[in-house]
């Protein structure tokens, strides 16, 4: 089968594709044709070599994909040929609290990624596709769709009708919280670098919309949009570069889920910020198998369409990898499945 492997780490010269040889069915795995996969800011940090988990030289990247499956392992009962999958980011993490052990076992790191012909692992690791969507779609949901999901249900306090989140950028988990946010009933203010973007913003349901640029203190815009009082949940998916206004935007006793905690030289946090706050702020890390299923029925109740950018060839994977780079992109970033 033709895939793609990471051969060395520190750019992109160690991505290389070629044949490698079919993997085999265990009793309880199924075999996928992959369809689409799609690209995640840890997947360029794997190819950089800084990631948490370090990835053997030769593993196949990305965690996220779907596709249909075409072989079923002799003891498999979830799953049968011809159903449309997702592979779950934790291959191991059923339900219930994240473990380091859990942690480690992840496609396109520890286990064989989705930039391959097919992929084959344990019946556990899928779930069902949403029928509505297509396989592009469908790869756009396993990191980006279940972060956002797991930052606005989970924490101390769950999204509420009629609460104020705030969202920051146009890449996927931003969209998506957005997305998600509308469907529990809340309002949504975005806070954007590209304000060309605002009227997409809006389409997808933001009430305000705050530019970056023009606004370089925006947290007192958002202040400003909720008469003074803060908003009450953040989904905070950029880091250390804009953690300290999230805070000043957030009202007494919000929520604060904290996505992208990447390193920063240089930026450090005053804990005076916390003086008059009680913030709870969680770090979130994708989510369960459990969590992956319930946020499916809730895209196919209210037939969610997920927002992506582009989808490239798959001969065309390294230039995927340099246009997410640049950070242009409104949404996921897609790369189709191998032609036959």
């Amino acid at each position: 089968m033709r895939a793609y492997r990471l051969n060395a780490f520190g750019g992109m010269e160690g991505l290389s594709l070629g044949e490698r040889d079919l993997p085999g069915l265990g009793r309880h795995d199924i075999r996928v044709r992959v369809r689409a996969a799609s690209l995640n800011y840890r997947d360029v940090m794997i190819l950089e070599g800084r990631y948490a988990f370090a990835a053997p030289a030769g593993i196949t990247p990305l965690s996220d994909g779907a596709g249909e499956v075409i072989a079923v392992g002799a003891g498999v009962t979830r799953f049968a040929p011809g159903d449309r999958v997702a592979g779950v980011y934790f291959q191991r993490w059923i339900d219930g609290r994240l473990t380091p052990e859990l942690a480690r076992e992840q496609f396109g790191c520890t286990h064989e990624g989705m930039l391959a012909e097919y992929a084959v692992a344990d019946e556990s690791s899928w779930v069902t596709l949403p029928r509505h969507l297509s396989f592009e779609e469908g790869a756009t949901l396993p990191c980006a769709a279940l972060t956002a999901w797991s930052a606005l249900t989970g924490g101390a306090r769950p999204v509420l009708a009629g609460e104020t989140v705030l969202v920051l950028g146009t890449g996927g988990v931003a969209l998506f919280g957005l997305q998600f946010a509308k469907l529990f009933g809340a309002r949504v203010i975005a806070v954007t670098s590209r304000i060309e973007r605002g009227e997409q913003l809006r389409a997808l349901g933001a009430y305000t919309v705050i530019d970056s640029k023009a606004t370089p203190d925006w947290d007192v815009a958002v202040r400003a949009a909720t008469e003074g009082r803060g908003v009450d949940h953040v989904l905070e998916s950029i880091g250390p570069d804009t953690l300290e206004r999230s805070i000043k935007s957030a009202a007494f006793d919000a929520q604060l889920a904290l996505v992208g905690a990447f390193s920063s030289p240089g930026i450090t946090l005053d804990p005076r910020l916390f003086g008059g706050r009680l913030i709870s702020i969680h770090r979130v890390a994708v989510g369960s198998r459990a969590g992956f299923e319930a946020m499916n029925r809730a895209i196919t109740h209210h037939r969610l369409q997920p927002v992506i950018d582009r989808v490239f060839d798959f001969d065309d994977a390294k230039q995927a990898y340099v246009y997410f780079q640049a950070s242009h992109h409104m949404g996921k970033v897609v790369i189709a499945g191998a032609s036959s």
